[in-house]
């Protein structure tokens, strides 16, 4: 698939740099990489990494994202597998489906989704809780 030239290099060969989508940049289409991702500007598509993903307070995803952590201050709507933490700012605005092993939410974030929290790698149901919260910029509980 890759000639010697062509081979894709670790985190730590390129100084652990992540991609950037910068501002006033709309992209439309399938992500697919290792390294993470910061989205300042618009994405119209899916993002699969085995990395963080982070959408800066002027980013927004419409699509389905994977990745091991999350931190989002700006717009979500779509489905989000998140398998270990996810973390919303107080500006964050998050529609759709959430899948997470662990969320943190700043008072102030709108989480305007359908959510399931599992056990550590989203294939186990450990936790087995589910919420649907809406409305009211009210911060979430954790116990």
């Amino acid at each position: 698939m890759f000639s010697d030239k062509q081979k894709p290099r670790s985190m730590s060969e390129i100084g652990g740099q992540p991609n950037r989508i910068e501002k006033n940049t709309k992209i439309k289409g399938d992500i697919v990489s290792e390294a993470d991702f910061r989205i300042d500007g618009k994405l119209d598509g899916n993002v699969k990494t085995s990395g963080k993903v982070v959408i800066g307070k002027d980013g927004y995803i419409h699509g389905k994202v994977e990745c091991v952590n999350a931190d989002i201050e700006g717009s979500f709507n779509g489905e989000l597998l998140v398998s270990d933490l996810l973390s919303l700012k107080s500006s964050a605005i998050i529609e759709g489906t959430v899948s997470v092993s662990k969320l943190a939410v700043e008072p102030g974030a709108t989480f305007n989704a359908s959510c399931t929290m599992k056990g550590k790698g989203l294939g186990t149901n450990s936790g087995g809780f589910k919420s649907s919260v809406g409305g009211k910029n009210e911060p979430a509980k954790a116990s």
